[in-house]
């Protein structure tokens, strides 16, 4: 068997995708017990830090990206780009990032927009695309709080397709698809789990996991550029309500992933909102929704309660267990 090191993008030519392969990753190490890289004092992160964003050690992608191989039939290209670590907080003990207080929150938001603004400037970048994993079942190899940012070469694939129906419903309309659901939302109230001065959030009447959870700002934006230091304050305000509501809605912390869906980097998008996109995937307690034969080979998702139950379920678990921890 060949050990030849690979780093490319392919190409789905069936679902017209790129597909980031590399066998560098399979160097990154899985939890070790007695050292943590993300703690104050190791040999990356230093003393004297709030928040921190560095590079990714095992990256998908990377600056100096190995030459795509050539093959007969199929089409590959290079896979630039950059992959960051963003540690959340120096304390290594909390179990989530709801578990801080809304200032920090606001810390870890400014750093990522800081770092958007530097990465705009990048002409070879396409995308900008901050998440967060929580929980040993999505795979996350450190507990010590983290998130994630891939710049891209390419927009992926599921923000491509929102581009395309967003920009369909606008020319159809001459209105945001984004801003007529947060209006329909607002209206009939039932799948809304919280609000404030300028975001909102709430399960989508078309949700795919259990508790999916998507919040929107009130004001129709396209990227972090155009948030301002009250928007993320208040953004920071409803993170943390939501996330710790979705935490405590079992007896035992909910695993979720945390996508933010904003414009592409280049071009121009007036018809699209950015948003966050959050998929709490424990059906009961500890029991797991599966992407499994239908969603994952068909396509599409079966949900098996319904998003309005769900949303009262949350609503429930913010109210009994995070109003008092919100400041």
């Amino acid at each position: 068997m060949s050990h030849e090191k690979v780093q490319e993008l392919r190409w789905d030519p069936t679902l017209g995708e790129w597909v980031m392969v590399s066998n560098v990753r399979e160097l990154r190490p899985w939890q070790p017990h007695d050292f943590c890289p993300f703690c104050p004092g190791s040999p990356e992160t230093g003393f004297g830090w709030d928040v921190l964003i560095l590079k990714n050690r095992y990256p998908m992608l990377s600056e100096e990206p190995l030459l795509p191989r050539k093959y007969e039939f199929y089409s590959t290209a290079s896979s630039y780009g950059k992959c960051y670590v963003v540690i959340e907080t120096p304390k290594h003990e909390i179990d989530d990032i709801s578990d801080l207080n809304v200032s920090e929150i606001y810390k870890v938001l400014e750093k990522v927009k800081e770092k958007y603004e530097e990465e705009v400037k990048d002409p070879k970048t396409i995308y900008f695309l901050f998440f967060r994993n929580k929980g040993k079942e999505i795979g996350v190899s450190l507990t010590h709080p983290h998130s994630q940012i891939y710049v891209l070469p390419f927009i992926p694939t599921k923000v491509l397709r929102e581009l395309v129906n967003s920009n369909k419903y606008y020319s159809s309309k001459k209105r945001c698809l984004f801003c007529d659901i947060i209006d329909v939302e607002k209206k009939y109230r039932d799948r809304i789990i919280t609000t404030t001065k300028y975001w909102i959030a709430f399960i989508p009447f078309y949700a795919h996991w259990p508790f999916e959870v998507h919040i929107y700002p009130l004001q129709h934006i396209q990227t972090l550029s155009q948030i301002s230091p009250e928007l993320i304050e208040d953004m920071a305000k409803i993170l943390k309500k939501v996330l710790c509501g979705i935490k405590n809605i079992f007896e035992k912390p909910m695993p979720y992933i945390m996508v933010l869906h904003q414009a592409p980097i280049k071009g121009k998008y007036p018809f699209y909102h950015m948003h966050i996109e959050i998929y709490g995937i424990y059906r009961t307690v500890g029991k797991l929704k599966y992407a499994a034969g239908m969603e994952t080979g068909g396509g599409n998702f079966t949900y098996d309660s319904t998003p309005e139950e769900a949303s009262q379920i949350l609503r429930n678990s913010i109210e009994r267990k995070c109003i008092e921890k919100l400041f």
